[in-house]
């Protein structure tokens, strides 16, 4: 469910939720059916199963369905929270990260990040969103407690997003032109997931086992994520346009 709060800071501020598995369509149903269809059990059955939520979790564990995902040919028509989740999921848990909200988690932040637009922090008050650290650590002495959560938890994801999805290029830009490296990604992800694990709101919104594994857990959750980016991102035109975005997390200077 959506961040929601009576106050007015956080109305306008999103916080990534552990939903993707709620978020599933027609489409995703299809898709899972027609994979598992020559499995024990006929499609019906399959739909009826996905309706309880233990049943549906053993049916999206099934290795089939990561295979298909890679492997399908042409244009795939499931949804972004079903693609992401049933990739993630299976990549943690070969990091022997079992959780399944956290598998979750990541997934959704996956697919939130996967439109450019909401890398940024926009944050009440501010007349611009903010697009380095630098800013949103500034921010951090100024803010409320809800604003105060919700930037801390877009650092750790966009630390976690970059770390885990362009490794090669932030070793490069680190090589080459001495930006931070992966290091720094992972210390500034930890640090932050830590610190909004201990709030309140952490543990109001059930977030805070979640955040406590990706504190604990941050270089095998990147690890698993660099593994699934080998093999579903690549890296052509779009080189100049990831510079940019990396760069926008950074220090202008």
């Amino acid at each position: 469910m959506p961040f929601v709060s009576t106050t007015k800071p956080i109305q306008a501020m999103k916080v990534i939720q552990p939903n993707c598995r709620v978020q599933f369509t027609a489409e995703d149903i299809d898709f899972i059916a027609a994979v598992l269809q020559r499995k024990p059990g006929a499609a019906d059955a399959l739909v009826k199963l996905l309706t309880d939520p233990e049943s549906r979790d053993q049916i999206l564990d099934d290795d089939a369905l990561f295979h298909a995902l890679l492997e399908q040919r042409g244009c795939l028509t499931v949804s972004h929270h079903f693609y992401f989740y049933v990739l993630v999921r299976h990549v943690l848990r070969r990091a022997d990260i079992e959780d399944r909200r956290v598998a979750d988690y990541v997934a959704e932040v996956l697919a939130e990040f996967s439109q450019a637009e909401n890398v940024r922090c926009v944050v009440p008050g501010k007349p611009h969103p903010l697009d380095y650290f630098f800013e949103m650590m500034a921010a951090l002495q100024t803010a409320d407690e809800p604003t105060s959560f919700y930037i801390r938890t877009h650092i750790g994801n966009q630390a976690l997003f970059f770390a885990g999805v362009f490794p090669d290029h932030i070793r490069h830009r680190a090589e080459r032109r001495g930006f931070p490296d992966l290091r720094y990604y992972q210390a500034l992800g930890q640090a932050n997931f830590r610190v909004a694990r201990d709030s309140r709101l952490a543990r109001k919104y059930e977030l805070d086992l979640v955040f406590d594994t990706l504190s604990e857990r941050f270089d095998p959750a990147r690890r698993a994520l660099n593994d699934l980016a080998e093999r579903i991102f690549t890296l052509t035109d779009n080189d100049h346009a990831l510079d940019v975005l990396l760069q926008k997390s950074l220090h202008p200077n």
